[in-house]
């Protein structure tokens, strides 16, 4: 049987209920070196599709896996064994290769070697109520970790958010958006994508433009996120409350999940609804809980309301707001509140892949 996933670990998804062809993937993953985790149906799969560095899917699970709209993502492959495995499926399914063993044995042990795991990081942010003050934790996390030296990429998923170019400063800088990104049709190479961004040092960002708002397809966030992992050591994404298939997507791909909750009654109780659809979608998660607390109401009651650990507390920065008017980036003098917060979940999301209750 394969390994328990280790936290924070992504592993190679294999879909089969076929015995024989798990039996031969597995054999060829303990010859490449690599642990694999296994689904045998795309129900079992659904928490796991998005974050897998790599998706196998078996000749026998390919159509069901299209009759279960899975989100479209990239470095699918449909393996089988004897003729005919699935080339009528490999286009609606998104897959980028049709293989057959034993041909593809030596293809698949390439595949499945230690490289498989991308490496960077996902962090998503949400909010437990409109106006929570996610979209400053999440450029404040993106901020923090580029000034640590760690090469970041900052997503704002969020149509309506107002923008994260805002809360960053950074309305005038030049580079792609996503009105560009997604009428732009094929893969992006990773590199590419980094170098046609805003950006300023170690910080990347994709976010809206002052257009018209336009939804955000989750096949366009899916491919930003893989290249943002082949291509950066953090991303964070900025989530709307009210999810959809993007945001759906983000959370299936994120290694820690964060949701921000002001400490009050009304804001507690619409976060607990927008954290059971959370838990739905995401690996792990926690709360940050945001002050002024006007009835007293402490943060480790707001974390056992909703659910969730407590991550940390953010107590009130009369400064703070005062610096995002003027066009200053949210923990950008590295001191206060909300740079320890955002230096404690950077090192433990690199440390042990969660972030550690405080």
């Amino acid at each position: 049987m394969p390994a328990p996933v280790r936290p924070g670990f992504r592993l190679p998804l294999l879909v089969t209920a076929d015995a024989d062809l798990l039996d031969e993937l597995l054999r060829i993953a303990a010859a490449a070196g690599t642990e694999v985790d296994v689904a045998p149906d795309p129900t079992a799969a659904r928490p796991r599709w998005s974050r897998a560095p790599l998706v196998i899917v078996g000749q026998d699970q390919a159509a069901a896996c299209l009759r279960a709209r899975l989100p479209r993502r990239q470095r699918v492959v449909i393996v089988g064994r004897g003729p005919a495995p699935g080339w009528d499926l490999a286009e609606p399914l998104g897959a980028e290769y049709v293989l057959q063993l034993p041909e593809a044995e030596e293809w698949l042990l390439r595949r499945l070697g230690p490289s498989v795991d991308a490496g960077g990081r996902v962090v998503a942010v949400l909010g437990g109520r409109g106006g929570a003050g996610a979209s400053v934790l999440a450029g404040a996390l993106a901020v923090t970790a580029a000034r640590d030296g760690k090469r970041t990429l900052l997503i704002d998923a969020d149509p309506f958010g107002g923008g994260l170019d805002l809360i960053l400063g950074w309305e005038t800088v030049e580079g792609l958006r996503w009105p560009g990104l997604t009428a732009a049709e094929g893969r992006f190479d990773p590199l590419a994508l980094v170098r046609a961004l805003p950006q300023r040092g170690d910080l990347v960002m994709l976010s809206f433009d002052r257009g018209d708002p336009l939804p955000l397809p989750a096949e366009a966030l899916a491919a930003a996120l893989d290249a943002g992992r082949r291509a950066r050591d953090l991303i964070v994404v900025d989530l709307p409350r009210r999810l959809d298939d993007a945001a759906v997507a983000a959370l299936q791909a994120a290694d820690h999940t964060l949701l921000v909750v002001p400490a009050e009654l009304r804001a507690t109780a619409a976060a607990t609804q927008v954290a059971k659809a959370v838990t739905m979608h995401c690996a792990a998660a926690s709360v940050v809980v945001r002050g002024p607390a006007p009835g007293n109401l402490s943060a480790t009651e707001v974390a056992r309301s909703v659910g969730f650990p407590l991550a940390g507390l953010l107590p009130s920065e009369p400064g703070l707001v005062r610096g995002l008017e003027h066009g200053e980036a949210p923990a950008s003098g590295g001191r206060g509140p909300l740079a320890d917060l955002c230096r404690r979940v950077i090192t433990d999301l690199f440390g042990n892949g969660g972030v550690a209750a405080a």
